[in-house]
Parts: structure tokens; sequence; C-alpha cells
């Protein structure tokens, strides 16, 4: 895979931490505005990416590059994934895939009409503790509850509480407690689950956009509770409960560093209802993010269309749940009404 990074923030500098470990994966570019060039430049000096660019346009013509990386504000993602597209590049887009699902569907079209490859960069799909889970499922018996809770305190609600909208916080720019880390915790339950019966969003909504929210989802057999904030903090801990034990993970649904099968009947090694029981964790020490680029490259050199596919499917069904979920708070983006 010959890469374009689009954009130099935050994600891109984590990305770029790890991006020399991946087999197969070469950059070639990086590309933010005009205003960021010393910043670009800077970051392809030090990491030995050939080109640096200041417009959009003049990567996508480059023909070394076969696939783009955009690393943009949410608002933005639409937009630039529609043009890479357009001129045949594959896609990695960074999550929240899109705004709402009329722009994920249109895009996946697109993708599938020109046979390219389009995938929503979000660790929590390819973590090997998030699969090995799902392995161990049967184990708990029905499924009753599933609970989520991902509340970081955001140093930019300060800056909010005195007047200033930042991107984080603007519904102009697809901002939002759910958009920035309630999204982990749905791509956790679909991954796992599928789409729900039901959504319902209840949020504490400031200025249009909500600084925290209770997500409730109804999955016929089961309950989900995902719970998401930036306005206030608390221990962060996801608990999936069936009727025969439960497993129990005390990191966010994007990182699970490991995590505890506790059953209800104590075997050996367990104690039944205490702190013990199987822990696990296969993530091998590597970045969160490095399975998923490991993944992508793997399906694209294998023209794997049907791994492609499923995971397409999992994103559209993470952004009707989103949708959803912010038609019932009555959050509107521009984007839903542009």
């Amino acid at each position: 895979m010959k890469l374009g990074i689009l954009g130099a923030g935050m994600i891109v500098r984590d990305f770029l931490t790890f991006a020399h470990k991946v087999e197969n994966l070469e950059l070639v570019g990086i590309c933010a505005t005009p205003e960021e060039a010393e910043v670009v430049n800077g970051l392809a000096q030090q990491n030995d990416i050939a080109f640096s660019y200041t417009d959009f346009n003049e990567m996508l013509i480059n023909p070394e590059i076969d696939t783009i990386y955009v690393a943009v504000p949410n608002h933005l993602h639409y937009q630039f994934t529609k043009k890479a597209l357009e001129v045949g590049k594959h896609v990695i887009c960074e999550k929240p895939f899109t705004s709402n699902l009329e722009e994920a569907r249109e895009l996946a079209a697109m993708a599938r009409e020109k046979q390219l490859f389009l995938f929503e960069a979000v660790s929590t799909r390819f973590l090997p503790n998030v699969l090995k889970m799902k392995e161990l499922l049967p184990k708990l018996g029905k499924i009753k509850i599933f609970s989520a809770n991902y509340s970081q305190y955001s140093s930019r609600y300060d800056a909010f509480k005195k007047g200033e909208t930042l991107p984080a916080f603007d519904p102009q720019k697809a901002g939002g407690a759910l958009m920035d880390l309630n999204i982990y915790n749905i791509n956790l339950v679909v991954t796992l689950f599928g789409s729900p019966q039901k959504v319902d969003y209840q949020a504490n909504i400031e200025r249009g956009i909500d600084t925290s929210g209770v997500l409730i989802l109804d999955y016929g057999t089961f309950k989900f509770v995902g719970i998401a904030a930036k306005d206030c903090k608390a221990p962060i801990v996801t608990n999936i409960q069936g009727d025969q034990g439960c497993l129990v993970i005390d990191s966010s649904a994007n990182i699970v560093d490991r995590f505890t099968l506790l059953m209800n009947q104590a075997t050996a090694g367990q104690v039944s209802g205490s702190g013990l029981g199987e822990t696990y964790d296969e993530n091998c020490g590597k970045h969160r993010m490095q399975h998923e680029f490991e993944a992508f490259i793997k399906i694209v050199a294998s023209g794997d269309d049907v791994r492609a596919d499923e995971l397409l499917e999992i994103t559209l069904m993470t952004m009707d749940v989103q949708t959803k979920a912010r038609q019932a708070a009555g959050i509107v983006f521009s984007r839903d009404v542009g």
C-alpha cells in the first residue's frame, strides 16, 4: 500500500509513531492546509515521506499514491473521501466515518461501483481482544445487559463554558460526545451483535450539541446502554452480562487492552462474583491502530472484496445508529440539511 496522508493533527501524529513498523506500507505523501505548511513539511522530513503538500488536489494526482488516509475534522470526511474515490484512490477514512447515514451510503455505493476499497479507521473492530471476546460470547449464555461507559472530561469544555466553540463541541463541525466517544461504544456493540431494533439517545445538550448523553439500544433479547461524556468524568468500564457469566473491560472500547471472563459458577482458578477470573490480552503490545492498518493492507493485497464489504456494512450500521440517535435527541448537523 502506497499511502497519502491528509491531515496533520493529533491522530496523524499518533499514526506516525508506529506506521514504519507496518509491513508493506509505504508513506508517500502528506497534505495539510497552507497554514500548516511548516508543520506538514516537518512531519514529512521526520518520517521520511517523499512528498508534502498544501493542496489536496496535487496529492491526488500523484501516481505513486494508491490509497488516501483521510484524517481531518469530522465534517470534512465526506467531501475529501468522495474526491479521492472520484480519482480512483482507495480510501481509509477516520472515525466517525461521515456526519450521517446518507453520506455514508453514497460513499459506499461509489466505492462499490468503482471497485475501490473503502475503510473506516476505527480500531475497535480489529483488536485481537475484541475478536477473542466475540469467540467467548457463547460462554456467557443468553446476553441480558451490555453497558459501556466512556467518559473523559475535556479541557475544551472549559473553553466551551466560557462561550468559545471549538470543533469538539460544534454542531456545524459534527462534534459532540456521541461522535467523539460514544461512537466507539456503538462500534463495539455493532461489531459483536449487528444492528439494534430500536435506538434512543437521551443527551445533555448545550448550544445545540451533546456534551454528554446516554444511548439506549434495544436488541430484543438484550439491552445496550452506552454512556459518553465530555463534560464530566467517571471510571471507564464495559460489561457484557449473560445469564451464565460476564465479560469485563476496564479500558475504553477503542483500546480494550485486556478483559476478564467471570462465570456465575466458579471453576479452577476463579472465584465467582469476585474480581478474580480468567483475564485475556491478545493485542500483542501493538499500538491500537496498528491492527487496523495491517488488516487493510492484507485485504487490499489479496483483493478480499468479501471482507471489505463486511467491514463497510458495519460502518453503515454504525452510521445508522448515530444518525437515529442524533435525531432522537434533536441534534442537527450542517451536513444533515446541506
